[in-house]
């Protein structure tokens, strides 16, 4: 629903991709290069690039009253920035910097035209139910693979608010502004800005050393790994984890965003197992096992099941107090 009455999204809904992207009204093309393209299927903008994201005030990300989507990425031709807004079913999209020809070309790709959601077949009420109210739901493919395995690792045993804080601080403290109209987007840091970050930054961001030294032995290595947005997700998985301190979750986080794989499940999730089981199942205290044997129905489209669940909104109802955050740029 696109009124004034649509149900908010939950801290669920925008896990499983939710972006509310308002209905707007067609603004004046002032980008140094325009495409227009007319995606053969039904596209929901602000679900398909929802989970690129990372929080409501993520530098990198914004959605605009005019119903705009704006990202700012480093493109292998450099940095960029980008502007979609869907009118009438056509994807109108702007960009800016030197890597706007990149962003173009690879628009549709963007916008889910390498994925096949015929392949998928719902097995449960649930997920047939929400994949019948969510049609324009497509997985993204960005071909970018620092982007997504950064923040992810950000991700790594805290909270989402201290993930997101750390991004932002990270970003804005050490990225450039993004090339454009747009003001307060930016561009995350290149792979040597990274590794000269100084110990005291990663600090005041709440950003303990093991994650710290993680990203800093990915930044060593960006280019062998970009190369993985170009291979099949399980051997792209499998680069990802040769870096000490990147495990399953981590690379399956990443893939599923720059590779647009679509049974990349992600395992060793505090909560995802507990959805996943009491939607399918009414266990809530369903563990990682439990959840794949409930997943089997769903072999190789494990990614988008667990999209639907969690675009659902069916979750069990909360037990305990939320995770404590610890701050360590206070200790």
């Amino acid at each position: 629903m696109s009124s004034r009455f649509a149900p908010r999204p939950t801290r669920t809904t925008v896990r499983g991709g939710e972006t509310a992207v308002p209905a707007g009204v067609p603004r004046q093309a002032t980008a140094a290069r325009t495409r227009t393209w007319k995606p053969p299927f039904p596209l929901d903008l602000g679900v398909t690039v929802g989970p690129l994201r990372r929080g409501p005030a993520d530098p990198t990300f914004r959605t605009t009253p005019d119903g705009s989507v704006w990202r700012a990425s480093r493109t292998p031709e450099g940095p960029g920035t980008l502007r979609l807004a869907l009118r009438s079913g056509t994807v109108e999209a702007e960009a800016w910097g030197p890597g706007a020809d990149w962003f173009l070309d690879r628009l549709p790709t963007l916008l889910g035209a390498s994925d096949d959601p015929a392949a998928f077949e719902p097995r449960h009420r649930l997920v047939a139910a929400t994949a019948r109210r969510r049609p324009g739901l497509r997985l993204t493919r960005t071909g970018l693979v620092l982007e997504s395995l950064i923040p992810s690792i950000l991700e790594q045993k805290v909270t989402v608010d201290e993930a997101y804080r750390a991004w932002r601080l990270l970003v804005r403290g050490h990225g450039e502004p993004a090339p454009g109209p747009t003001p307060n987007l930016y561009v995350m840091p290149d792979p040597r800005t990274w590794s000269l970050i100084p110990s005291w930054e990663w600090h005041k961001a709440g950003v303990d050393n093991k994650r710290a030294s993680t990203i800093l032995r990915a930044a060593k290595v960006a280019a062998r790994l970009e190369e993985a947005a170009a291979m099949e997700p399980v051997k792209a998985q499998a680069r990802l984890e040769l870096i000490p301190g990147i495990g399953p979750w981590t690379s399956a986080e990443t893939v599923q965003r720059s590779n647009g794989a679509p049974d990349a499940v992600t395992v060793g999730d505090l909560h995802l197992p507990g959805i996943v089981g009491h939607a399918l199942a009414n266990d809530r205290a369903a563990d990682d096992e439990a959840m794949l044997s409930l997943l089997t129905p769903y072999e190789g489209q494990r990614h988008r099941a667990t999209r639907l669940i969690l675009l659902s909104g069916h979750t069990p109802p909360r037990r305990a107090p939320r995770m404590r955050r610890t701050d360590i740029a206070l200790l």
